[in-house]
């Protein structure tokens, strides 16, 4: 990996929310893997074999009259992302109970204390999505509980569910960095109930789950809802999120289609984190 070239875009944007996180959203779904959230924007980087000289043409927040955008890039030969990382990434803390840090942070006295890498992955805490999805973990019960994190990220969230007394785990993400990181992650937090996974929904075949959660975007979910059903034990919860608001009623279709009910949901600017049950 590390003669991989990259292409560094570098947006100024104004005011920052919730013009960043459409942006991010967006350029997630054109193939950027990887952003740094700054004072005036984002860095966002794309491999430069996945990368077109138009890569922008579909990210509609650029032409929206509601944001100012502007944007430079470059081409770089290698990225140390953890100097990006540590230039940039700053602890979060979920309602007083739930940090999520840096090995480079202080201590919080917060109930869990969670320490990530975060690198290249996406899951650190400080999108809404991840947000509202540890608020999920932390408000419902899961000893004893089997559970899914699907599209971990940095596994944060199977952390988490092994904090609150989940086992066994597994979690699993299509992205090779994901994957990694995910292992590190795991590791570094002394968890012993996570099994890391690199791939799929097609690797659900005959697993069984108390909880599932997933935070991965609307057209994903939308494939895989119908899988994640079949993979929930009776009286099982699933956790939805990585979409907007005016997504819920495509979601909630889908699953009550396959014998889910909604049963709480939350909301962040504009981002929803949806709560089904079997």
């Amino acid at each position: 990996m590390s003669n991989t070239i990259y292409i560094g875009y570098y947006f100024t944007v104004k005011p920052l929310q919730p013009a960043t996180e459409i942006l991010i959203a967006e350029l997630g779904y054109a193939g950027f893997e990887s952003f740094v959230e700054t004072e005036t924007g984002v860095t966002a980087y794309i491999q430069k074999e996945e990368w077109k000289g138009n890569i922008l043409k579909d990210i509609y927040v650029l032409s929206s009259d509601e944001f100012e955008i502007s944007y430079t890039f470059d081409e770089i030969e290698q990225v140390n992302w953890n100097s990006e990382w540590e230039k940039n990434f700053n602890p979060i803390i979920v309602d007083k109970l739930c940090s999520v840090r840096a090995p480079f942070h202080n201590k919080p006295n917060t109930k869990y204390d969670i320490i990530i890498e975060p690198k290249m992955s996406f899951g650190t805490g400080h999108h809404e999505t991840t947000h509202m999805m540890i608020q999920h973990i932390m408000a419902n019960d899961f000893k004893g509980k089997s559970v899914l994190d699907m599209g971990c990220g940095t596994a944060v969230l199977a952390i988490l569910a092994e904090m609150k007394g989940a086992n066994p785990i597994d979690a699993i993400d299509i992205d090779n960095w994901c994957y990694l990181n995910s292992i590190e992650n795991t590791e570094r937090n002394n968890c012993k109930n996570i099994t890391v996974y690199e791939g799929d929904a097609t690797i659900l075949t005959n697993k069984k789950y108390d909880i599932i959660i997933a935070n991965i975007n609307r057209n994903i979910l939308l494939n895989d809802i119908k899988t994640y059903s079949k993979c929930l034990n009776k009286n099982g919860a699933l956790f939805l999120s990585g979409f907007y608001e005016e997504d819920i009623p495509i979601i909630e279709k889908e699953c009550n289609t396959n014998g889910l009910k909604l049963k709480n949901k939350l909301n962040r600017n504009n981002w929803v984190a949806l709560h089904f049950e079997n």
